[in-house]
């Protein structure tokens, strides 16, 4: 049987991910206005959609805390990062850093505590978000590596690119420096094993290349 959610543990644990979620969400959003001012439009998605999704993680953590309607939780011992740097690469890397800590660390410690206390529908969501945000942890370490091995826009092989302005395919080692569709800049371009809703069966640029 549980315990009371406002004697528990538990309800610090859930507003302490609110805030970190919230204040992630803000995060992301301000490096991807960072990666906009460096030309890197695919970058500005990647901590796009993370942000979109920090967001609906803060939201159910929230949520459980309605039965505290009009309260306030003082909330001791919770550690925030400060991330400002204006270098894209240091941005993705505290990304990295700061997604394995929750995903392996903290909301696993989180999902525990509320097991103990009785919660096990809460501690199921800490148990599900973190392995989201393992995988938010593999995307940032994914394009920071890219990134730093100038291979976010390059090949070893021929591959497909895709245009995320437009949507213009490309076979080639490196992606064009604008697009020849919508003049784009590179920046808009990704992998086409990358591009949303897209695989790289579907891309059309094989069959252009040969003159089909």
């Amino acid at each position: 049987m549980s315990m009371n959610l406002s004697e528990s543990k538990t309800k610090e644990n859930l507003m302490k991910a609110f805030a970190g979620e919230s204040q992630a969400r803000n995060r992301y959003t301000f490096a991807a206005e960072l990666a906009m001012q460096n030309d890197m439009y695919v970058i500005k998605k990647v901590f796009d959609l993370t942000a979109h999704q920090e967001m609906h993680h803060a939201e159910v953590f929230y949520k459980y805390l309605k039965e505290m309607e009009g309260k306030e939780i003082s909330v001791a011992q919770a550690d925030y990062p400060v991330n400002t740097s204006e270098d894209l690469q240091t941005q993705l890397q505290n990304a990295l850093e700061n997604e394995t800590k929750e995903g392996e660390e903290i909301y696993r410690t989180f999902g525990d505590v509320a097991l103990e206390e009785g919660f096990q529908q809460i501690a199921g969501k800490f148990y599900m978000i973190a392995d989201v945000e393992k995988l938010h942890a593999k995307r940032f370490e994914y394009f920071f590596h890219l990134l730093t091995e100038g291979k976010l826009f390059a090949s070893d092989v021929e591959t497909g690119w895709m245009c995320l302005s437009c949507g213009y395919t490309v076979q080639a080692t490196h992606a064009p420096q604008n697009c020849p569709a919508c003049d784009s800049s590179q920046g808009y371009f990704v992998r086409m094993e990358l591009a949303p809703m897209t695989s790289k069966e579907m891309c059309p640029c094989k069959e252009r290349d040969l003159g089909k």
